[in-house]
């Protein structure tokens, strides 16, 4: 017959007066234990009275566990949060693993206090045992169901940096990039963001050796051994994701020389056929960006001169040579080539930055016909450049506050910053011999506090205005379409200009499978 109400507090009173005596009241406990059987009302009191005095019957504390354990899968999510939130009260030894694994499978419940309850929990025995808590954790993320390893990775990646360093020690990072490394085998692409997440903030990886081990993480990930499959939009995603991931960790200690070399051997020469995994992204742009971003950390190459020259062909593609007529005016304006400013400005700042290391490079290893020609180039593009320059600081020019707010003139401000540094590049290069001294900051990234050498001091305008923002038609009302050209001069520029959010772009979607794997077959449903 099922215990009832009043027989748990009979029950439970037994057990509370007993005080030293609690192990000669064994029948009364298992009376308890008979509290799941019941009703709601039983059940909720049997979830709060068995951690009570679990620890005091040993030979009842498979029972007392499976007992909570029914609870916490009652079709009722109140008794199922009660039963929860004292699971802690058992984790005590080799009892700590098993419930680590048993609230991360947990995780998948699609009621929301219900989940907050077991994040709560998982916390709670991290504090206890953090090892043996990783040890569930990473267990499911091995082997459980797929949304079971989606939220457990994301618990990871939201809490760890929340938690004291007397709990993450360097045993227990350690573990952590142990056990990540496994799970890094086989990874989708939003799963290898939020993983590294995890490892970058771990504090025994803010070394520059442990930057270093990071690098050499996302390189197995980028599978750089291996040339571009330009037909496969994942492995072009994949490339990106990881290069992403690795911008962040490039320092002058820690080098970005495979990636830029990859990019020159594999993906310049393929640039215009490049497939976007993403709708809404250009993908040269965005990775002629990830280019110049990595370029200035890149150490010794073997390849330099090779590098420096494709670097260069692509250069002249988007710097046209000047229409036979246009000195006298004859040439008709909508056959006037097309100035790419935002893709330049990615091309000659990595030139500009390889340049550095082999500053002979325009004179000796170009011929003079060659060289010839690409000063007529960046004479007409520098012409251009002037007239769109002036053009944008009269349109800007006593603007300040909410004038500088309205997005015809966040486009206005980027497109300023983007000439600006074109100009302060070819100035460089114009100079006999070509220098490599001048220094800029990127238009889509935040403004330096050191200004360019020789470079204009940017205006209140040019300060005032939000860099992340997209360049496009400069007109009085400027369209959506993000190929639009101006005239004149002549400009294309791409919806991707400006910010850039690391973690979402180029990620796989829906319908896609693993992406990056297939993840094995791995052991399903739960392991209680």
């Amino acid at each position: 017959m099922a215990v009832t109400v009043e027989e748990l507090y009979r029950n439970y009173g037994i057990l509370a007066d007993a005080k030293d005596n609690l192990s000669q009241h064994r029948d009364a406990y298992q009376a308890i234990l008979d509290g799941v059987k019941g009703g709601p009302k039983e059940k909720r009191l049997a979830a709060q009275f068995i951690p009570k005095f679990v620890s005091n019957f040993p030979e009842l504390a498979d029972a007392a566990i499976n007992a909570q354990l029914d609870l916490c899968e009652d079709e009722d999510v109140s008794i199922r949060r009660q039963a929860i939130k004292e699971l802690p009260r058992f984790a005590a030894g080799d009892n700590l693993p098993r419930l680590a694994d048993i609230l991360t499978q947990l995780l998948q419940t699609d009621d929301s206090a219900e989940f907050n309850q077991v994040n709560i929990a998982l916390i709670s025995i991290f504090k206890m045992d953090a090892k043996g808590t990783l040890g569930g954790l990473f267990s499911q993320i091995l082997q459980g169901e797929d949304i079971v390893r989606e939220r457990a990775i994301k618990f990871l990646s939201s809490k760890i940096k929340t938690l004291p360093e007397d709990v993450m020690t360097k045993e227990v990072e350690d573990l952590i990039f142990t056990e990540t490394r496994k799970v890094m085998e086989d990874v989708t692409g939003e799963e290898f963001v939020l993983l590294m997440r995890i490892l970058s903030g771990l504090k025994s990886l803010q070394t520059v050796s442990g930057r270093q081990q990071l690098v050499e993480l996302v390189v197995e990930q980028a599978f750089l051994e291996q040339a571009l499959n330009l037909a496969d939009v994942d492995n072009v995603d994949r490339l990106l994701q990881c290069t992403r991931q690795a911008l962040p960790l490039f320092s002058k200690n820690v080098h970005s020389t495979r990636f830029v070399t990859y990019f020159c051997d594999h993906v310049l020469p393929n640039l215009s056929t490049l497939t976007s995994p993403v709708p809404e992204l250009d993908i040269q742009l965005e990775v002629l960006k990830l280019l110049a971003e990595m370029s200035p950390f890149c150490g010794d190459m073997d390849k330099l001169e090779a590098n420096l020259t494709m670097l260069f062909e692509k250069l002249l593609e988007f710097m046209p040579l000047p229409p036979e007529n246009a000195e006298n005016g004859e040439n008709a304006s909508n056959e006037e080539p097309k100035l790419q400013f935002s893709y330049v400005e990615c091309l000659l700042f990595s030139f500009h930055q390889l340049g550095k290391k082999m500053p002979d490079f325009l004179i000796d290893r170009i011929n003079a016909e060659r060289l010839k020609d690409f000063k007529i180039r960046l004479q007409y593009f520098a012409r251009g450049l002037q007239v769109y320059i002036r053009q944008l600081r009269v349109a800007l020019q006593g603007k300040t506050g909410d004038a500088l707010k309205t997005e015809e003139n966040k486009i206005k401000v980027v497109a300023l910053k983007i000439t600006n540094n074109i100009n302060v590049l070819i100035k460089d290069l114009f100079h006999n011999p070509p220098s490599y001294k001048s220094t800029i900051t990127l238009s889509w990234k935040p403004v330096q506090k050191t200004e360019a050498a020789g470079q204009k001091r940017p205006s209140g305008e040019e300060l005032g205005a939000e860099s992340g923002t997209t360049v496009k038609k400069l007109s009085p009302l400027p369209r959506r379409d993000a190929r639009q050209i101006y005239n004149p001069p002549s400009g294309k520029y791409s919806a991707t200009i400006g910010n850039f959010s690391y973690e979402q772009r180029g990620g796989f979607r829906g319908g896609r499978g693993r992406g990056w794997g297939g993840r094995g077959n791995r052991t399903r449903g739960k392991n209680y």
